[in-house]
């Protein structure tokens, strides 16, 4: 069974990130500039921090890719921090001289991972947690999505998100969405008015030296029927899906279609009737609303795919909290370091790379093949048998 998979490595700043991704048919056109629109967009959003000023992201493609095709061996990227300049020193890979002072960081912060990580790994510095546990790892995320995004663009599978709440202001989609408004806009938010007062809400804790969390919603069109699978617990779609999200930095919730808010319906309102066969365009499947997300006992439907992900507020505080160093053990204020007020704009970027991944992989298992041809020719029998079964049997 083909996989896509894939691994990262690389310290927020240190020299850059190495990604290796692995089940890419042979065939795939594949260039940097694939790559190159969402690692922008990733870098973008009102409430980003001084970090965004400094790196200009670039995924470049050093094995597994020549004259444009892929070749069905591993692809590996490279990310060049372009902050590494000024920390040559502290995230130096090779020992220090003993008279060279490095500060170490031992003030703890509250929903980091430098508790957990500095005792589980006995560390007495909080920077070797830090450094590994940052979003800065996001970018080579987005990179490896800009492929998983490719593989799926050559069956027509495209990917939108939006924000739906940021700082508690909700500014929920009402019909179509211009996605080419959303992408324009400072919040990446689906109305203008919800737009202006999430800015504000911005403004309003930078001033008080805090941080803004909020509510993402990724769209996924063109996935067929049939994706994942309701026999096991780990090949469930959803579940798949969600482990993915609730991996990203700062990601708490994740919800599909209606999400938490069917728990106040009644079924006849959360379920969606589905539609007598062939009356809806070239698919012989298909449902009155789409409240299940487009994935329902662990399989895709055929519908879009919904989901909808909470993103705490980043806990690095300008006015940090009070806490507890961990050489010490006692009372001091947190550790500060640069950092974003918000980044749930950002946020959604990484969402729809991190589903990517897991539709690429489905995608994989599902069709998968050495080549993409060999993709397509299951794809396209994989369609044909869709038909309800007596005009299959009858044909």
């Amino acid at each position: 069974m083909v996989h896509f998979r894939f691994l990262t490595a690389g310290e927020s700043h240190g020299k850059g990130l190495s990604v290796v991704i692995e089940g890419l048919p042979a065939g795939l056109p594949l260039s940097e500039e694939d790559i190159a629109a969402d690692m922008r967009r990733r870098q973008g959003g009102y409430g980003r921090g001084g970090r965004m000023k400094i790196e200009q992201d670039h995924a470049e493609i050093m094995a597994g890719v020549r004259h444009g095709y892929t070749l069905g061996s591993p692809v590996s990227l490279w990310i060049q921090n372009r902050d590494w300049v000024n920390w040559t020193v502290k995230m130096s890979s090779e020992p220090v001289a003993p008279e060279v002072d490095i500060e170490r960081v031992t003030r703890l912060r509250p929903g980091h991972a430098d508790l957990p990580g500095a005792v589980k790994y006995h560390f007495n510095d909080v920077r070797n947690v830090l450094e590994r546990a940052s979003a800065r790892e996001t970018a080579a995320r987005v990179a490896i999505g800009g492929v998983a995004k490719q593989l799926l663009a050559q069956f027509g599978v495209t990917f939108h998100s939006y924000t739906l709440a940021l700082g508690g202001v909700r500014g929920e989609a009402e019909g179509a969405i211009d996605w080419d408004a959303v992408e324009a806009d400072a919040v990446r938010a689906a109305s203008s008015s919800a737009s202006a007062a999430m800015v504000d809400a911005i403004n309003a804790a930078k001033h008080d030296g805090d941080t803004l969390g909020g509510e993402v919603e990724v769209r996924v069109a063109g996935i067929p029927l049939g994706l994942g699978s309701y026999v096991h617990w780990d090949r469930k779609l959803d579940g798949r899906i969600a482990q993915a999200i609730c991996s990203i930095n700062a990601f708490k919730g994740v919800g599909f279609g209606s999400g938490f808010e069917g728990t106040a319906m009644r079924g006849s309102q959360v379920h969606d009737v589905i539609l007598p066969a062939n009356q809806w365009g070239d698919r012989p499947w298909a449902h009155a609303t789409n409240r299940h997300g487009g994935i329902e006992g662990g399989m895709s439907t055929g519908e879009d795919i919904v989901v909808r992900c909470a993103v705490k507020p980043i806990p690095t505080l300008a006015h940090p909290l009070p806490s507890v160093d961990l050489e010490t053990g006692a009372e001091v204020l947190a550790h500060y370091e640069r950092s974003d007020v918000c980044v749930v704009p950002a946020a959604g970027v990484v969402a729809e790379a991190m589903i990517a991944i897991v539709l690429a992989d489905a995608w994989l298992e599902k069709f998968g093949g050495d080549t993409m041809d060999e993709l397509h020719e299951s794809y396209t029998r994989h369609l044909a048998s869709l038909a309800p079964r007596g005009e299959s049997a009858s044909s």
